[in-house]
């Protein structure tokens, strides 16, 4: 692991509270669940999800009879999501530490149908890199499902708030806060370094495209309308350009 790239060690507790226990995490569930039933549908398939947390995504795909490695760089978040997985009846087929750096190494010779990597890259020094490292994973025809943090909904939403100084500065501020990731990403940039790796975009969704905008954030508890509208809108431009996360589904050529 670079010095610079962040884990979650020691706050397990505090991410499923402020992020899978919010409405914001559900949605962020519910619209990965829409745009991956493809491949949960399919006959069973190798799958690697790096950065997996508490293993809610993972737990998904094991339950339709995908053969899962669940890693992530905290020990306590691969604990907790074996734990979970248990509780529902289910295994998944490895679980590991480990960086993202490290795991050609760590998996040998393992290669994979889909690799799903959310919510990583803007928590690392060197995002272009990583790309490289999960290209290398991925089997013939596989897919990379990739959500990070948007630069240009950061931008935009902070704009609206009138946080206009901390738009001026570039979005730096003095003092971090340690679940809301310092460098997101420029989109034209993520899809001009895919480019460059002989990567196509095949799908791009938008996650969180009104839910971040709402002028009473109480009418989130509506949530049954309110996914209703974000999955009937996220797709769309200029939608989906908004969403506070973008997923990609990606395929390299060989």
């Amino acid at each position: 692991m670079s010095e610079h790239d962040q884990s979650f060690a020691s706050m397990t507790g505090k991410f499923q509270r402020n992020i899978y226990a919010t409405t914001k995490g559900r949605l962020r569930l519910a619209v990965l669940k829409r745009d991956l039933a493809s491949f949960y549908e399919a006959s069973p398939l190798r799958i690697l999800d790096i950065g997996g947390g508490l293993g809610q995504l993972s737990a998904w795909f094991i339950a339709a009879g995908h053969q899962v490695t669940h890693t992530d760089i905290a020990a306590e978040m691969v604990v907790e999501a074996k734990a979970l997985h248990q509780q529902q009846g289910l295994l998944a087929h490895r679980y590991e530490v480990a960086a993202l750096q490290d795991l050609p190494q760590l998996l040998e010779s393992e290669h994979y149908d889909l690799v799903l990597c959310h919510a990583v890259l803007e928590w690392m020094a060197n995002p272009e890199q990583a790309l490289l490292v999960i290209k290398r994973l991925l089997a013939p025809n596989g897919q990379l499902s990739l959500m990070f943090y948007n630069r240009n909904a950061k931008y935009f939403a902070n704009a609206i708030y009138g946080n206009f100084d901390y738009v001026q500065s570039n979005l730096k501020v003095k003092k971090t806060v340690r679940l809301s990731p310092q460098q997101p990403l420029d989109p034209n940039q993520v899809e001009q370094w895919i480019q460059a790796q002989n990567g196509h975009v095949l799908s791009k969704t938008g996650v969180r495209v009104i839910h971040d905008y709402l002028r009473n954030p109480k009418d989130a508890e509506q949530f049954d309308q309110l996914l209703e509208i974000e999955l009937r809108f996220n797709q769309e431009s200029p939608f989906r350009d908004l969403g506070r996360y973008l997923h990609w589904l990606i395929r390299f050529d060989e």
